[in-house]
């Protein structure tokens, strides 16, 4: 696993050790993290703080030029509302930790001219499952089940 995508790992276990969903995620430019976050819904009562929501926030505001030159790694293939973001950024280059929990919108995503990748993690999936399994009722809502 490559430094940013165990950075997300760490990020998403911080989530899990808070009682929440255990997605995490980084903004990457230029080979360094600029911003990093894992999911805060529980923990913030927030609707919209998932994982690479998150991780784009701490980053703060950054010029439009930067984002076009960032990588996003995340441990769980992005949802919709986090693929938009991904898009309305520009954001050309997303890592994803495991999409068998969750698929997302890499299709659209690619679609869109977005370089996808799935690293097929066994340590992203492994905590996705003790997560949902502890937790169904919490993830189902998270996924808006």
């Amino acid at each position: 696993m490559n430094e940013f995508l165990q950075a997300a790992l760490d990020e998403a276990r911080k989530g899990y050790e808070e009682g929440g969903v255990p997605i995490g995620s980084v903004l990457v430019h230029k080979g360094k993290i600029i911003g990093r976050g894992h999911n805060k819904r529980v923990q913030q009562g927030s609707v919209v703080l998932h994982g690479e929501m998150d991780a784009l926030e701490n980053a703060g505001r950054q010029p439009a030029a930067v984002y076009r030159e960032c990588e996003l790694y995340t441990t769980l293939s992005p949802c919709p509302m986090c693929s938009g973001t991904i898009l309305l950024y520009g954001i050309p280059k997303v890592v994803i930790g495991e999409n068998k929990t969750f698929m997302g919108e890499e299709a659209l995503l690619r679609e869109r001219g977005v370089a996808v990748s799935v690293a097929d993690s066994e340590e992203c999936y492994k905590l996705m499952q003790q997560f949902i399994q502890e937790k169904p009722a919490l993830w189902n809502e998270d996924i808006g089940v």
